[in-house]
């Protein structure tokens, strides 16, 4: 039940003791204020790492060739492991919890890409639709790369934003027409975006695979494959078979790992995910340590106000106050206070982190980027986690003084200086 007369006692005895409530409350502000803050600051971090993922698939694993560095089937180490064709199939057929099989070449250094009298030197690889599925371009305007290119050899490319703005410029409507590739002319069907590596991927071009090998001496050549996982699918289970297979194709040791290279991103992933957990959980103990030292300090102010109030609140029980009304008046203010200060620190949390997203969207309007720090942010169900905290915090902060309060006896406190 609202009692007005309880209320106006309380704030009296805040305003009265302005200082020491001033001092008290930011105890509480402050550990509040760290630990949301630490919280936006650790998911901007987690926000900025997985930015650097962009749409590319984190059940995708990527191989390249080497040379081996073991001795197996007789041979000698040092020898040179090439993949082919073959491979992708091979793959597809024996390792069924892979779900895409898709290679990649790329032309050896930059070649400028010509059209009418401009030109710019760009990476260009040969690929497959199937691979920018998962690899993170997205599709900008036109279409991307399909399997009749593939099939057919056909001479067209896409571009991305980056190539087609010094190419064509911001005007141009870049599809249908061709541009000139080591003398050989492709035409443009595709415009796709690629926020991965800070926004260079979209310096890139890609042809059909197939075209790259037939038209650039690359038969039977493949650079790098590129795979998914089935969903369950265990990463070092798929990576242990990867080896076996093509340590038998091409005759290396199963242990040689400097044979063939394996990323795989679903495993960094995980790595990442481990790190930002233990930081989260090592950020929620330091703020919980903070507020518990702030709430430390309130019981020990409200330790002191039921001290110079003994006399007070002797008279209150000896004119018939029970001792709930007792430990109610001093739950309220302990609760009161932790609860103002509490919600004025995560406020104002919210809004540093708030700014720092605006600043950051103002660094990148202006063509800046921050690469490992995106959009700080706490959820919702951190801020009502907060909330309760506050609640119990003050609760508990005023309990110990509060009993005290009850148990004193009229007589002792009436005698008390």
């Amino acid at each position: 039940m609202f009692d007005l007369d309880k209320w106006q006692e309380i704030l009296a005895t805040m305003r009265k003791n302005k200082l020491r409530t001033f001092l008290t409350a930011f105890g509480v502000f402050w550990g509040i204020f760290m630990l949301v803050m630490l919280l936006g600051a650790g998911k901007g971090m987690q926000n900025g790492v997985e930015r650097q993922f962009g749409d590319e698939a984190v059940n995708s694993i990527y191989l390249w060739a080497n040379k081996t560095t073991i001795p197996a089937y007789g041979l000698k180490p040092g020898r040179n492991i090439r993949f082919d064709n073959e491979d992708l199939e091979m793959l597809a057929r024996e390792i069924p919890s892979l779900e895409l099989v898709e290679p990649r070449n790329g032309m050896w250094g930059e070649y400028a890409i010509n059209y009418k009298e401009k030109s710019g030197g760009y990476r260009v690889f040969g690929t497959t639709g199937g691979f920018l599925s998962f690899n993170g371009e997205k599709l900008n305007r036109g279409r991307m790369l399909n399997l009749l290119d593939h099939v057919e050899r056909r001479k067209v490319v896409i571009l991305g934003e980056k190539v087609k703005e010094v190419i064509f410029g911001k005007e141009e409507d870049p599809l249908g027409k061709y541009v000139e590739i080591k003398g050989i002319y492709f035409q443009v069907v595709g415009i796709f975006n690629n926020t991965q590596n800070q926004g260079r991927n979209e310096e890139r071009a890609y042809i059909p695979f197939s075209t790259l090998q037939a038209t650039f001496g690359q038969q039977n050549w493949v650079q790098m494959i590129a795979l998914t996982t089935r969903p369950g699918a265990d990463p070092a289970l798929v990576q242990k078979q990867l080896r076996r297979v093509l340590a038998k194709k091409h005759r290396f040791a199963e242990n040689d790992e400097e044979a063939v290279y394996i990323n795989s991103n679903e495993e960094q992933y995980q790595r990442i995910m481990n790190v930002f957990w233990g930081i989260r959980t090592f950020v929620w103990v330091v703020g919980i340590m903070t507020l518990i030292a702030g709430i430390v300090g309130v019981s020990n102010i409200m330790l002191i106000i039921v001290k110079e109030r003994t006399k007070e609140i002797g008279v209150r029980k000896a004119i018939g106050a029970t001792p709930w009304s007792v430990i109610s008046l001093i739950l309220q203010e302990s609760i009161v206070i932790t609860s103002i200060s509490g919600y004025f620190g995560l406020l104002t949390a919210a809004g540093l982190l708030e700014l720092m997203r605006w600043g950051i969207d103002m660094v990148e309007a202006s063509g800046g980027q921050l690469p490992f720090f995106y959009k700080p942010e706490v959820d919702l169900s951190v801020a009502f986690a907060a909330i309760i905290i506050l609640v119990i915090a003050g609760a508990l902060a005023g309990l110990m003084p509060a009993l005290k309060a009850a148990r004193v006896k009229p007589i002792e406190a009436l005698r008390a200086d």
